[in-house]
């Protein structure tokens, strides 16, 4: 992963994949999985980049990114790389800035809110107040009392085990 991003990912995102992997929380928060097979690529971290940063930098579509004001992370630039989604269309991203490598804010969408949100915390205090704290906004799922529950891997969301 960092080889093909060409920076180091977040230390604690490192120990969080290492001990849930790609997962879904509360049968509705993904995180993003380096499958490296065809299991599910929509669920694939590597995939998902790679299929949006051609997409981003195509002059053909014009100046309109995705992601705007920001741009999808290129080697060696600055921009942002997704790790996580809920089924509501929220989506969470790093910005990454291959001048300062281990500094990777959190950068969160909400498509009913539609402005981006920058969390200046760890990947792992971001995804805590997401599903623990219902006063944690606009990006909080806790609030909708959704049970928590923890599903490894990317296959069907509706099989979650309590945690």
């Amino acid at each position: 992963m960092e080889g093909a991003l060409g920076v180091p990912l977040p230390a604690d995102y490192k120990e969080l994949y290492e001990v849930f992997g790609g997962s879904i929380f509360s049968d509705s928060l993904y995180v993003l999985d380096f499958l490296g097979h065809d299991e599910d690529p929509a669920f694939d971290f590597l995939t998902r980049w790679r299929v949006s940063l051609p997409v981003d930098q195509d002059s053909k579509l014009g100046n309109v990114s995705a992601v705007e004001p920001y741009a999808i992370y290129a080697p060696g630039s600055k921009g942002l790389v997704e790790w996580g989604s809920t089924e509501w269309d929220d989506e969470y991203f790093w910005l990454i800035d291959a001048g300062r490598p281990g500094e990777c804010p959190v950068l969160a969408r909400s498509h009913d809110v539609g402005a981006w949100h920058r969390y200046d915390m760890s990947t792992s205090e971001f995804l805590y107040r997401v599903l623990a704290d219902a006063n944690f906004q606009p990006s909080g799922i806790a609030q909708y009392d959704l049970g928590t529950t923890f599903k490894p891997g990317s296959g069907d969301p509706f099989d979650g085990q309590p945690l």
